[in-house]
């Protein structure tokens, strides 16, 4: 048992340094203006958005993780591998936030951006089910195993109808995926009602 928490611990440790570094690479891509006064910043607004959004991300994924890994038990080399594709996923984000920020929300950056959404979500999900499947039924209740499914159907859906609508309308496919996102600012399963 305690060899199960000692892994447990591992993969979070991992994880949170997968996001840390993820973050730090975000924030470098910012850069400042060359001008000196405020109106120069104006222009920038996709950059500070685009980061602002995936910074959010990049917490919203953290904290479910965070929340979710206190069901882990003995870690399956399955769930390990499928943390790993998962942050593999993440690590994408930078490239994403970067595209669309450069290209100022252009249909093919924010579809980019919103398909990148829906694989890290679903690789999210694949961890999530694996998790609350394993996890000891006096934690995790059959209620809790369905609302995380539900809510994993309806952002994803919210992330797949963002990817389309940036086909024709850019914007209000990136404000979709704002919408979307605010499914999972609440992690604890037990508050939702399906």
């Amino acid at each position: 048992m305690r060899e199960a928490k000692a892994t447990a611990e591992r993969l979070a440790a991992f994880s949170d340094g997968v996001f840390a570094v993820i973050v730090t690479i975000m924030v470098l891509e910012l850069k400042a203006p060359e001008e000196h006064s405020f109106s120069a910043l104006l222009p920038l607004w996709p950059i500070a958005l685009s980061y602002a959004v995936s910074y959010l991300f990049v917490a919203i994924i953290w904290i479910n993780h965070h929340h979710l890994m206190r069901f882990v038990g003995p870690p399956t080399l399955g769930m390990i591998w499928v943390n790993f594709v998962h942050l593999f996923l993440v690590s994408l984000l930078p490239f994403a936030t970067a595209w669309v920020a450069t290209t100022q929300l252009a249909s093919s950056s924010v579809m980019f951006y919103a398909g990148l959404f829906i694989c890290i979500d679903a690789a999210y999900n694949v961890f999530e089910h694996q998790v609350l499947t394993q996890a000891d039924a006096s934690m995790v209740s059959a209620r809790m195993r369905r609302t995380a499914r539900y809510r994993s159907l309806i952002v994803l859906a919210g992330f797949t109808s963002a990817m389309l609508v940036a086909i024709v309308a850019p914007r209000v496919g990136f404000g979709l995926i704002c919408v979307a996102l605010t499914l999972h600012l609440r992690p604890d399963l037990s508050e939702f009602r399906p």
